[in-house]
């Protein structure tokens, strides 16, 4: 389970088991899929400033205003800044994340770890707005 940086815990991602005996074309195929299904990690780049009930969204570790990182992990919705601070945000729910989804496909990695890194939200741009 996602949490803010103070208590740093990831979800791993699951992912349905593989096609028992498949020849290898088959097995190509399922391991270059995307992962869906209830427990799929989803992230969505939300680079404008974010309003809940009318009220703006600021970081409480760095006073952003915009750039969130919005993460979708079962019925969750979190919040994450580039400084890295993150927190569970309740009032984003996942029909609600569904909706912001404007792209199908995109970008898969293979932890979330390693999509912070790629995405920039792992702390290494803190500071720095980047649209």
């Amino acid at each position: 389970m996602l949490r803010t940086t103070d208590n740093h815990v990831e979800p791993t991602p699951v992912l349905p088991a593989a096609p028992a005996g498949s020849d290898p074309l088959l097995q190509l195929q399922y391991e270059t899929q995307p992962p869906s299904g209830p427990g799929a990690t989803r992230c969505l780049s939300h680079p404008p400033e974010l309003s809940l009930r009318g009220i703006p969204v600021l970081c409480s570790a760095c006073r952003a205003r915009r750039d969130w990182l919005l993460i979708n992990h079962g019925r969750n919705v979190w919040v994450r800044c580039r400084c890295g601070n993150q927190w569970l945000e309740p009032e984003i729910s996942r029909a609600d994340f569904d909706a912001m989804i404007a792209i199908p496909d995109g970008t898969t990695y293979p932890s979330v770890e390693q999509g912070l890194i790629a995405l920039g939200f792992d702390g290494a741009f803190a500071g720095i707005y980047l649209e």
